[in-house]
């Protein structure tokens, strides 16, 4: 019998799901709780998006979705109590969304409400309320295969969006939109007149809105730390006491290094965060001082081999080594078991033990570029599109996504070598780790791997697209240009579909396509949009070379 079941992420076991414990680490009780919170979204969904037709908005109802849904995204949260907090929350904010509902109807629904939208009772214990969670489970045997596939492509890529929204929302750029879009999808998940072609536009939408969402990030981070701009980042390390940051909140790293300024502690970042150091309104802070590390699953190796306090604001955690746990701590909607979690903003414990750590020693080593987001790319477009003309750039490349521990991903390593001198990669995401620490030389003065930023950062990618086909004059389909896509979890999920919400074709993802996706599924991408799984180094390369 089956503990639990997951197929969220590429990880999924024997590429079907997770049965007896996430390869993740995440444990069966954890996994039935997130699994309640989904289920109870869903309902929560149900009520606030029919107040929303009668043009009641409740703020504490629109966050919790975005909260709701960001701490069961792959390596958020792994605490039991924590998730069965979030569970009772969201069956507290679904009887205020159906409480909303009445209030502006004048009285009860007059219509059959969904099982799936009814009260439940939520003041129970943490075991009960795994017990509740296993009776709600990702699988439904009374839906069709391919609308479940679908249909899960739904939510995993709202769960995706969620994380930007989250973010975005914490620096004023909330839009009450992208909830109510969330809103009517998850509800429609429950509504069993839906079928295959509704989920399927509903991707599209999920996608359209997931831009918008990526915009609205951006022009918060610009808005308050100034657009990126290339900066060369260290990648050894200083002497004295040390701090690492893991995730993707700006916004805490700023105001950690507000605390830690003149404390003689220097403060690195880790995969998500390299970008930061491209903002001027981050760079400024002269203790902000490198990055430390590869990818997200590198880190229990890595960090024993880093002597000072570690912090994760998002997610990527994976299960702590004993030598650094007690240094170790969590921030936000992150949570391990056993793991100190900062509330709010005072940072006073973790710059603690900073300071009664162990110093690094002084190991300098080379830079590598970061903060080429697309208005420093488009501030180069003349030289670029001089470049394309004359022949000197052939082809560009986007390469971007997650990283993670399955085999199969030196691939990505093997493309960025392999590819010719007169080819440019544009990288995204902790992705780029496999290949970001090269020497991959110039053209002209124009580098060859430009690092655009974050995963949410897609936003900046397409807007470069779109500016060099129309100065073209052209389709992004018809750009000397090739999209080759890792993925690990759910933000990828909703990259990609924004990426096909705009008609793009002819990606090419891996290193293997996602569990959820039937044959049937994955035909009808391959036929609308020609969307491949990754080949050979050579015969990608090849194909896309014409």
């Amino acid at each position: 019998m089956e503990e639990m079941f997951c197929y969220q992420c590429e990880q999924a076991a024997n590429g079907v799901g997770c049965t007896k414990i996430g390869v993740c680490g995440k444990q069966p009780d954890v996994a039935a709780l997130q699994d309640l919170i989904v289920w109870g979204l869903k309902g929560m969904a149900f009520w606030a998006d029919k107040a929303r037709q009668k043009g009641a908005v409740d703020r504490d109802i629109d966050i919790h979705m975005f909260e709701g849904l960001f701490t069961t995204v792959t390596n958020v949260n792994f605490d039991p109590d924590s998730c069965a907090e979030v569970a009772r929350k969201t069956s507290q904010m679904r009887d205020k969304a159906q409480q909303l509902f009445e209030q502006v109807n004048g009285g009860p629904y007059g219509g059959d409400v969904p099982e799936d939208a009814r009260a439940w009772k939520a003041d129970r214990s943490t075991e009960e309320l795994v017990a509740e969670g296993r009776k709600h489970p990702v699988k439904d045997p009374n839906v069709d295969p391919d609308v479940k596939s679908v249909m899960e492509m739904l939510v995993y890529g709202m769960k995706g969006m969620a994380a930007y929204a989250y973010h975005a929302d914490h620096l004023g750029k909330g839009d009450p939109e992208i909830a109510g879009f969330m809103h009517k999808a998850m509800a429609a998940t429950i509504d069993r007149s839906k079928g295959l072609m509704d989920f399927v536009n509903l991707c599209m939408e999920c996608g359209a809105v997931n831009l918008k969402t990526q915009q609205a990030l951006y022009e918060g981070h610009a808005e308050r730390y100034s657009a990126p701009t290339p900066t060369p980042v260290e990648i050894g390390s200083r002497e004295g006491k040390a701090i690492l940051v893991s995730g993707h909140d700006l916004t805490m790293l700023e105001e950690l290094l507000k605390q830690t300024e003149g404390k003689g502690i220097n403060v690195y970042t880790h995969v998500e965060m390299l970008p930061a150091h491209g903002y001027p309104g981050l760079k400024k802070y002269k203790h902000l001082v490198g990055n430390f590390g590869g990818g997200w699953q590198d880190q229990y190796k890595e960090f024993s081999a880093f002597p000072g306090a570690i912090i994760f604001n998002t997610n990527c955690i994976q299960r702590p080594a004993e030598v650094y746990k007690d240094r170790l701590f969590t921030w936000g909607l992150v949570q391990w078991p056993g793991v100190k979690h900062i509330e709010g903003m005072d940072f006073s414990p973790v710059i603690e033990a900073a300071q009664n750590a162990e110093s690094w020693t002084e190991n300098p080593q080379k830079q590598i570029l970061t903060g080429c987001g697309h208005e420093a790319i488009l501030s180069l477009a003349d030289k670029v599109i001089q470049a394309v003309k004359d022949g000197n750039i052939r082809r560009f490349y986007v390469i971007g996504g997650c990283d993670g521990a399955k085999p199969g991903r030196n691939y990505y390593t093997r493309m960025a070598e392999q590819l010719p001198k007169d080819t440019v990669i544009l990288t995204l995401a902790c992705g780029k780790y496999r290949f970001n620490k090269m020497d991959l030389g110039d053209i002209g003065g124009i580098p060859r791997l430009l690092d655009v930023g974050q995963c949410n950062d897609t936003y900046q990618a397409v807007q470069v697209a779109v500016a060099l086909a129309n100065a073209f004059d052209c389709g992004v389909n018809d750009l000397p240009l090739s999209i080759i896509l890792s993925w690990y979890e759910q933000k990828a999920i909703v990259c990609l579909l924004s990426l096909l919400s705009l008609g793009i074709q002819n990606i090419r993802v891996g290193p293997s396509l996602p569990a959820f996706v039937t044959p049937n599924v994955l035909n009808f991408l391959v036929e609308n949009f020609n969307l491949a799984p990754i080949g050979t180094v050579e015969e990608d390369i090849k194909a896309t070379l014409g």
